[in-house]
């Protein structure tokens, strides 16, 4: 077994909800008085990291608490319309059933996760860390480590976008970047994860392969 932990990013990762916020995007841009996303540009954001998009849309720091409690709130309204990518449940199964540590570090309330998650897979997340600030992984990906009991250098982290890839780094720990979330595979493969998972079977087989 490569990694005794696997912690992995939720919205883009294991759970398909970006179309819901691409779709909720503008009211929150003019709820929240930045700009709206012009049409066309979408492709161009998914190639940046967080910074690099508030800086073209005008997003204002001290507003990241505000904005992420609304869309948590939207997401919990609509949680109905969120699945899990095909796939997950089994590659989740397998990690489980060989003995890896699995837990969960996102942005999105830990209600949401798990109603999206369902009776299925949440008894295998042994760690939940919800709510999570947008540039406040690190901290939690260190803190999941030690609630597990499994050292950093035999954790991975698995997720959709560069500041996962960041928070993982800063951390101390093995990166495995997606290639169906919010971020480009070209930007990610940019930076050089450790893994660059095609599809949701690579996961489980990456992960457990001995070399």
């Amino acid at each position: 077994m490569r990694y005794r932990l696997a912690i992995f990013d939720f919205d883009g990762t294991l759970a398909d909800s970006f179309p819901l916020v691409i779709g909720m995007m503008n009211d929150v841009a003019d709820r929240f008085s930045f700009r709206r996303v012009a049409e066309g540009e979408l492709e161009a954001l998914r190639q940046c990291d967080a910074r690099e998009i508030m800086r073209r849309l005008g997003v204002k720091r001290w507003k990241l608490p505000m904005i992420a409690r609304y869309v948590r709130s939207r997401m919990a309204a609509d949680v109905h319309q969120i699945g899990l990518f095909p796939g997950a449940d089994e590659m989740l199964a397998k990690l489980a059933a060989e003995g890896v540590k699995l837990a969960v570090v996102s942005a999105n309330g830990e209600e949401t996760i798990r109603t999206v998650l369902g009776p299925r897979n949440t008894p295998l997340i042994e760690g939940f860390a919800a709510g999570v600030s947008l540039f406040g992984k690190r901290n939690k990906l260190i803190r999941m480590a030690k609630l597990t009991g499994v050292e950093r250098s035999q954790t991975v982290v698995i997720g959709d976008e560069l500041r996962d890839l960041d928070a993982a780094r800063a951390a101390g720990m093995a990166f495995g970047a997606v290639s169906w979330g919010a971020t480009r595979a070209e930007a990610l493969t940019a930076r050089a994860p450790d893994f660059l998972f095609e599809r949701m079977d690579n996961i489980a087989s990456a992960l457990l392969d001995p070399s």
